[in-house]
């Protein structure tokens, strides 16, 4: 099959187009052939090597942490899915190929593109984890920090689903995207504490950081207790009582909720660029920057 792999760490350059084995699916896990696949901060992580503590690479590595296709080859023990369905899903090999493996996955909803299921699969897990972590949300005040990503969109999303009124940070270019989605949209950095305040004169309950960009102090501040501040991406939350959130719990559950919700049309991915595979190099780079809103998905 053809697939983007890398045989060392280093920077978006490592990444090479070529033949690689196809993969096959063990039990409990499905394959597919891949129609897009999106590329997340965590990609670039680990294809720089800053990751190997906790989770090792083997070489040659293929990125692609979700992916949406088609089932081609059903594992031992696996039901309810069939050879020929439209899934989504998180991968066990990488999504930047051909073919790949997934370990959880859920069906397509038919109002989604494949690019739409590969932008949603680690985003909203990830956004479902924090969310769940932040308890009941209906009838209170929920800010999302970095509302305009590909977790923060997906958060600003689900959390109104659930009843939440939500603030979201961003710059004020995406300040009518993110009412578009739902939020009351103020900028980050200095005198965020006070725009917040001016916002929500009633308080904040609850903040979700989705960027880890050293703004914990001010989000405590803002929900007056660490314990009510959860983030994805700082990690030095924990030694200052903020949760970090993250990790495989509730996959298959959190991909279900997820393809309910778009089939209600109460949760719609955002894709900004679409690139084919050959151009996963100027993918990782747009990551890079910092500034993407949604979701970047590469194409096959």
């Amino acid at each position: 099959m053809r697939a983007a792999r890398y045989h060392h760490f280093g920077d978006a350059e490592v990444l090479r187009l070529e033949e690689a084995p196809d993969p096959h699916a063990g039990p409990g896990q499905v394959r597919i052939a891949v129609r897009a696949t999106s590329v997340n901060p965590a990609d670039l992580k680990f294809r720089a090597g800053l990751l190997q503590a906790y989770q090792p690479t083997t070489f040659p590595a293929i990125p692609g942490m979700d992916s949406a296709g088609v089932v081609d080859e059903i594992g031992a023990g696996v039901t309810g899915v069939a050879v020929g369905d439209r899934v989504l899903g998180l991968t066990a090999t990488g999504g930047a190929a051909g073919h790949a493996v997934l370990k959880a996955w859920a069906p397509l909803p038919q109002r989604w593109s494949f690019a739409q299921g590969a932008a949603a699969g680690i985003a909203g897990h990830t956004a479902l984890l924090a969310l769940g972590a932040l308890g009941a949300l209906d009838g209170r005040t929920v800010l999302v920090e970095g509302a305009a990503g590909g977790v923060g969109t997906a958060a600003v999303e689900l959390a109104a689903g659930r009843g939440a009124t939500v603030i979201g940070t961003a710059s004020e270019r995406n300040h009518e995207f993110l009412r578009s989605l739902g939020a009351t949209p103020t900028t980050y950095g200095a005198g965020l504490p006070e725009r917040v305040a001016a916002l929500a004169p009633d308080g904040v309950h609850a903040v979700l950081d989705t960027v880890g960009s050293g703004s914990l102090d001010d989000l405590i501040l803002i929900a007056g207790d660490a314990a009510a501040v959860v983030t994805v991406a700082d990690y030095t939350g924990p030694a200052r009582g903020v949760r970090l959130v993250g990790g495989e719990k509730n996959m298959q559950e959190n991909l279900a909720e997820l393809a309910a919700a778009g089939e209600r049309g109460t949760f719609t991915p955002h894709v900004s660029v679409e690139l084919p595979l050959e151009e996963i190099v100027q993918a990782h780079r747009q990551v890079a920057g910092g500034h993407t809103r949604g979701k970047v998905v590469l194409t096959l």
